[in-house]
């Protein structure tokens, strides 16, 4: 399985259990479907649909997946119903509904129509990188990785897991190599895309893509006073991406050479996931390593 985004989280390796104590922990904390009069339910689940097992391992790499289950009760039904019990009320008791009434009513309502209210699924995926003690988060979303983040460390009871910090913040590495026109490392070149902020109490946004970066309308742009937010990067021709001000990767895509390598790999679902991982592991955490160089290295933990 390869990712599309990625947040990214630094662990303690030590602090990660063996993998069979992993899988243990976490199917304890197994999803279960929702049900009754809950809105939702939230657990582990197994990463494929070929293994039962709540982990799936690759040497170093173990892949974990939380399903989320959320009951959805559209507002606009709610109110509509409300609105025709209310008037039911008035008609046949010839009196007026007041607002602490109205607010029963419609909790009456709501608990009437949550079991059979239609049930929306979700999955994040994450990987556990043990070799260089990096959680990789299959979101965009800084909540949503936060939250699993959030689940593994209640269900292992801990783990010493937290924000990355670079010396050179992304923001000042990519307005520097765009200002540049040139990547200063020789495994990254910029892509065609970019976004960038301006500064004071009217904060400007410009956002381009399908665009030559080394174009005189982008420099324009850095010396009016604004600074990159999100770039396109090129890795080593194997990987492009979007890397933005937080150390998020956003619209990952990988390229031929690594397609043409996966191709080559195993033929049934297992190996053919066990190589994928492996090739997706090993490329992301030399991306991320070479870029973190490119950043001047970690930010010491205080």
């Amino acid at each position: 399985m390869w990712f599309k985004q990625i947040r990214l989280f630094q662990f303690n390796p030590d602090s990660l259990p063996e993998n069979e104590i992993l899988e243990e922990k976490l199917a304890q904390e197994s999803f279960v479907p929702v049900a009754g009069l809950d809105w939702f339910s939230e657990g582990f689940t197994s990463p494929y649909d070929f293994s039962a097992q709540q982990i799936f391992a690759a040497e170093q790499s173990v892949l974990i997946c939380l399903k989320k289950a959320d009951k959805v009760l559209p507002a606009a039904v709610i109110r509509d119903l409300l609105a025709e019990k209310v008037a039911e009320i008035q008609e046949n008791e010839h009196r007026q509904i007041g607002k602490k009434e109205k607010q029963e009513l419609k909790e009456q309502l709501i608990d009437t129509l949550l079991p059979r209210a239609f049930v929306r699924s979700s999955r994040v995926f994450a990987l556990l990188d043990k070799k260089n003690g990096l959680l990789l988060v299959n979101t965009a979303n800084a909540n949503k990785a936060e939250n699993l983040l959030a689940k593994l460390r209640e269900a292992l009871g801990g783990l010493e897991a937290y924000l990355p910090q670079t010396q050179t913040s992304p923001a000042v590495l990519m307005t520097q190599w765009l200002k540049e026109g040139v990547c200063e490392s020789s495994s990254f070149e910029l892509d065609d895309e970019v976004e960038l902020k301006g500064q004071g109490d009217v904060v400007s946004v410009v956002k381009m893509s399908k665009q030559d970066l080394t174009a005189e309308e982008v420099a324009q742009h850095l010396q009016s006073g604004k600074y990159v937010t999100q770039m396109g990067l090129v890795w080593r021709d194997r990987i492009s991406f979007i890397l933005t001000e937080d150390f998020a990767l956003k619209r990952i895509r990988f390229l031929d050479i690594l397609q043409d390598e996966l191709a080559q790999t195993g033929e049934d679902a297992e190996s053919l996931a066990i190589a994928s991982q492996l090739l997706f592991s090993e490329n992301l955490s030399l991306l991320i390593a070479e870029l973190v160089h490119c950043l001047d290295g970690w930010l010491p933990r205080q």
